[in-house]
């Protein structure tokens, strides 16, 4: 544990990162109208709920999140390109998977898992380039 090196500046871009990568992924131009269709909600309800908390909530877990992959890539031989494949291999071999898993229990259609777990997988991947990068 004692050469474990983090950047907290990275970790910190990495988890506002989120908010970006969750903004274009899950809007009008991307997935926005599927996912509202596969979680059967409408604009009202999308609407109520407080964006600071959310936002907020969000955040902190993102931060918890990258802390973790962090101290993953702690390594001082890490570079972009271990960054960029831990955090994919992270992404959609650990996460993605798990989500799907839960998914198939919770009786979800495929177009819910692929939009989520693509998600997942561009995020966990865009975490570790920036960590990895980001020394």
């Amino acid at each position: 544990m004692e050469n474990v090196a983090i950047n907290h500046w990275a970790v910190v871009v990495a988890a506002l990162a989120n908010l970006l990568v969750g903004a274009i992924w899950y809007s009008p131009l991307l997935f926005y109208k599927a996912w509202k269709r596969e979680n059967n909600l409408t604009d009202n309800q999308i609407q109520q709920v407080s964006p600071i908390k959310l936002y907020g909530i969000s955040t902190l877990l993102s931060l918890i999140i990258c802390y973790n992959l962090a101290f993953f890539l702690g390594d001082a031989k890490t570079d972009w390109v271990w960054g960029t494949t831990a955090g994919f291999l992270a992404g959609f071999g650990w996460a993605s998977i798990i989500f799907a898993i839960i998914a198939i229990y919770e009786l979800k259609s495929w177009r819910y898992i692929l939009i989520n777990g693509g998600y997942i997988t561009i995020y966990f991947t865009l975490i570790g380039f920036i960590l990895g990068i980001w020394r």
